[in-house]
């Protein structure tokens, strides 16, 4: 005996084939579509080039931060700042230098085809501190997005270590797909918390290092400073930060190939 499929009261019964299904996949909700940014501008993060429990390799790390491409678009321009301003002393050659010299890694990227967004944001970033420093008359105006920059994370991370949501632990959340799981698991919670410290430290130091040279005017020790203090300690901080989440990464997957064995 054949079981009759039931059917809603009001609609016809249709012995033959059933009509393929008309409804249309329902589009993903606000907060979905809101989390998936979050994940993505995540992964576009230093931190995204290593997924969490792998080991950071010298490779991963010039990819964190550009790779060769992305290390002279950083350096040069800062570095163009310091040669001219000391050779002259005058501003407009000193911050027009970085200028040109972003303009031409735009046109580089736009001529091989490569993605320029990480160029023209760098652009944007020297010409907001060009013009400032053009409008004042003081090279030391040059860098005070900089520091206003290193002030804003400062006061972000703290806010998110205050919060209980350390922002290492968002971030490295939303790459293992556990946007707020790992809040659960002690130990998580502890090494992200130390991670997101640490970049604190990176941030206040670069404060306590450059504002005084900026107050006392002393710039070509200001330029020479932001250069050792930008790429350098940041590639250093995001390999820490990297073997700290590798820590309890690593220990989430032996603890699950131990299960899967059998093995206590």
């Amino acid at each position: 005996m054949v079981e009759e499929t039931p059917f809603r009261r009001g609609q016809p019964h249709d012995d033959g084939d059933a009509a393929p299904s008309t409804e249309s996949t329902a589009e993903p909700s606000a907060r979905e579509q809101f989390r998936d940014g979050l994940g993505q501008a995540a992964r576009n993060a230093g931190i995204g080039a290593v997924a969490p429990g792998e080991v950071p390799s010298a490779s991963a790390l010039l990819a964190a931060v550009g790779g060769v491409r992305g290390l002279v678009e950083s350096i040069l321009p800062g570095l163009g700042f310091l040669i001219v301003y000391t050779a002259t002393g005058e501003v407009v050659p000193s911050v027009l230098a970085p200028l040109a010299v972003a303009l031409i890694f735009v046109a580089a990227r736009a001529m091989t085809r490569s993605m320029v967004t990480p160029a023209i944001a760098g652009l944007v970033g020297i010409g907001v501190s060009a013009a400032l420093a053009l409008l004042t008359g003081r090279a030391e105006d040059n860098f005070v997005p900089g520091l206003i920059v290193n002030a804003v994370s400062v006061t972000v991370l703290l806010a998110s270590i205050a919060f209980r949501w350390p922002a290492i632990g968002v971030i490295v959340g939303l790459l293992a797909n556990e946007p707020s799981e790992w809040r659960g698991n002690r130990a998580k919670r502890r090494v992200f918390t130390v991670a997101t410290w640490l970049w604190v430290g990176l941030f206040s130091a670069r404060l306590l290092v450059q504002a005084p040279l900026y107050f006392a005017e002393q710039t070509e020790a200001l330029a020479a400073t932001k250069l050792v203090m930008g790429v350098p300690l940041y590639a250093g901080m995001l390999w820490v930060t990297w073997l700290l989440v590798r820590t309890v990464y690593k220990g989430d997957s032996d603890a699950a190939e131990r299960r899967a064995s059998g093995t206590p």
